[in-house]
């Protein structure tokens, strides 16, 4: 599962880098066809890329967010079920599960 998180962040940074270059591209030849300076290319690239953080500072954010309430609901359901199980193998063993007074033999 961790595996799975790890690949998407990753798959999510590539494909900033990969914007990141498309837009300096598209900036560069905004330059070279004289509709922008190179003062406002670098100006445009800065918000840009801010916005980019911002956007992906939201995203991790609200991944953390997801990935601990996943990981609390698993816990719960998780221990809820050992706990089940603890006492069925304690009634078929013919002993009281933990916490409870050891059942006497008639």
């Amino acid at each position: 599962m961790i595996d799975a998180f790890k690949k998407t962040l990753l798959a999510g940074l590539g494909a900033a880098v990969i914007t990141k270059e498309k837009v300096q591209e598209g900036l560069e030849d905004l330059v070279k066809q004289g509709r922008i300076s190179a003062a406002e290319a670098r100006e445009m690239a800065e918000k840009i890329a801010e916005e980019g953080r911002r956007e992906f500072d939201k995203a991790s954010a609200k991944l953390g967010e997801k990935t601990r309430d996943l990981l609390a609901n698993f816990d719960s359901r998780c221990l809820e079920r050992i706990e089940d199980l603890e006492a069925r193998v304690a009634a078929l063993e013919g002993k009281s599960p933990k916490g409870s007074k050891p059942r006497t033999k008639p």
